[in-house]
């Protein structure tokens, strides 16, 4: 069982991880203590290609100086070699007597180095803070279990359904209060998703941005996906990251691309087309719907065909929150898992 210093550095090691980049490999801090509990050192994981916590923690000790000692890990030691050798090997090779650790490794090439470390002597216990741990890293971890991305799709309707007026206009459907909860959400994702019907008739710039208009400190890479061609002069091309373009319909093809490129989160804003193919693809983890107390009737639907030709087949959700952004309700709502995206491996924690 874990003693309350332990605990105490599990803590700490989490606030270490929080300085590591996403991307590729989660997000992992560690904390190593000396026998009687003082803190020794302290590292976590900067990015692909360089010393994960472990290692980093131990390589600001002399030599012989981690014998006895106690490594607290956010996440079991790697049993792998990629661009860097296993830590569970570099630990046990720094006489480490014990190792805490909050979650296991989820995926098949970095599994098992509480297995090596405890047939070479070393007390391990794991399970330590592993709700805030796998909180911490919940994209990444969904991203070894689906092969791709946590995808949350957004629109905005009027209360009858309707995205648009039938002349085509939209903005603003929703009030001050929903926008700026939107752009908050942006900010959060590595990558926004358009489609390039929407980039032509709307020019949107795909940025994250404060009510005064000024940009966020964080921006989602801007991805539009589409076969018509992006105007030179589209917003898009202005923006403070570089966009992906993909000439494709293929929406699995682009998230496994976005996941070998370490995005662990997409936010799809793309209009009724759009959202429509994620939803009816099985792809959308994560609806975010907001309503705004009008009524637009016509033809512009909020969302298009999504495959069901009866009421049996109609696509079930849970809610899981309902939330007023001044005039406007925000309902985010979750498919409950169907199809082959419900598992998988995406194996990627060996590659740093």
């Amino acid at each position: 069982m874990a003693s309350a210093v332990e605990i105490d550095a599990m803590r700490r090691a989490l606030q270490l991880a929080r300085r590591g980049p996403r991307g590729l490999n989660p997000q992992v801090g560690a904390v190593i203590l000396s026998p009687t509990g003082e803190v020794l050192a302290e590292g976590y994981h900067r990015g692909a290609g360089t010393p994960h916590a472990e290692v980093d923690a131990l390589s600001q000790l002399a030599p012989g100086a981690a014998r006895g000692a106690t490594a607290v890990v956010t996440l079991e030691p790697c049993n792998h070699t990629g661009r860097t050798g296993p830590c569970a090997v570099a630990l046990i090779e720094a006489g480490v007597g014990r190792v805490v650790h909050a979650i296991d490794d989820p995926t098949d090439t970095a599994t098992g180095g509480a297995a090596r470390l405890r047939d070479a002597g070393v007390d391990v216990e794991s399970g330590v803070e592993g709700d805030a741990a796998e909180h911490l890293i919940h994209d990444w971890i969904g991203l070894q279990r689906t092969g791709r991305p946590h995808v949350s799709v957004k629109w905005a309707q009027s209360l009858d359904g309707r995205a648009a007026a039938d002349d085509g206009s939209s903005q603003w459907i929703t009030g001050p209060a929903a926008r700026r909860d939107v752009h908050a959400r942006r900010a959060q994702a590595d990558a926004i998703v358009a489609g390039t019907g929407t980039v032509g008739a709307d020019d949107p710039a795909l940025t994250a941005r404060a009510a005064d208009g000024s940009l966020l400190d964080a921006q989602p890479v801007p991805v539009v996906i589409g076969k018509s061609e992006t105007a030179p002069d589209a917003a898009v091309r202005r923006h403070p990251r570089e966009p992906l373009f993909f000439a494709t319909h293929d929406l699995r093809a682009v998230l496994a691309d976005l996941a070998d490129r370490g995005v662990q989160r997409v936010f799809v804003e793309g209009g009724p087309t759009l959202a429509s193919a994620f939803v009816r693809e099985g792809l959308a983890d994560e609806l975010l719907v907001y309503v705004a107390p009008v009524l637009l009737g016509g033809s512009r639907l909020a969302l298009g065909d999504l495959g069901v030709p009866t009421i049996d087949a109609a696509r079930r959700l849970d809610v899981a929150s309902l939330q007023t952004l001044g005039d406007d309700l925000l309902i985010v709502a979750v498919p409950r898992p169907t199809g082959p995206d419900a598992a998988g491996t995406h194996e990627n924690r060996g590659e740093a």
